[in-house]
């Protein structure tokens, strides 16, 4: 009698764990938990996942060769509930792809830089995380500890300044980067979808 109980009681408690189990793995699986502004911000960029757009520079007080006359494509290119990947082409150049992922305790954007045979970058991974709730509409990301650990090894240490800002309305996404004396902007027309470009370096279609 004793033995029959006892293998009852096992039975009760492999369903028990089964159950801790399957409701820890269903919990893993989904988004992590964020506040309204960021929902919604990260909610209007998915939404134009799949297509692709061109922007033009707005501003630019240090203007460079590596922009000059180049065709500037943003392209939403793959989101699921925690994470947006955004190429941004600049020309033939496919070496940039944004990466705005939910953290559960904000947003984090970073900057994932391939060479041309995937490889990545020595500079790469940078960006920054929230700090506060943001809007539905605008978010900004100042430099975090491991992007201003690599720019002063990289010997850009100006770049620890970096705050990284985006906007997302109906007609417009803006990419912006600010720091004291520098700024760079690129607005994109929403309004007018155009042929998605090729993965990205370091990404497969």
């Amino acid at each position: 009698m004793n033995l029959i109980y006892v293998k009852r009681a096992l039975n009760v408690l492999a369903a028990g764990f089964t159950a801790i189990t399957l409701t820890a793995q269903a919990e893993s699986t989904s988004a992590p938990y964020s506040i309204p502004s960021h929902d919604a911000f990260f909610a209007q960029i998915a939404k134009l996942c799949g297509k692709a757009f061109e922007g033009q520079i707005t501003v630019d007080n240090a203007p460079s060769d590596s922009f000059a006359n180049k065709k500037l494509v943003m392209h939403v290119r793959r989101c699921n509930e925690s994470q947006l990947q955004v190429p941004f082409h600049v020309g033939d150049d496919a070496s940039r792809t944004w990466l705005i992922t939910k953290t559960g305790s904000g947003l984090s954007l970073k900057h994932d830089h391939r060479h041309k045979d995937g490889t990545e970058d020595a500079l790469t991974q940078y960006g920054g995380h929230t700090l506060d709730a943001g809007w539905e509409q605008v978010q900004s990301f100042p430099a975090d500890q491991f992007s201003k650990e690599m720019f002063v090894k990289q010997g850009i240490p100006q770049s620890n300044g970096n705050t990284w800002q985006m906007y997302i309305y109906p007609e417009k996404f803006t990419y912006r980067l600010i720091r004291q004396g520098r700024e760079f902007r690129v607005d994109f027309d929403l309004t007018k979808e155009i042929p998605a470009p090729a993965a990205p370096w370091g990404y497969k279609d």
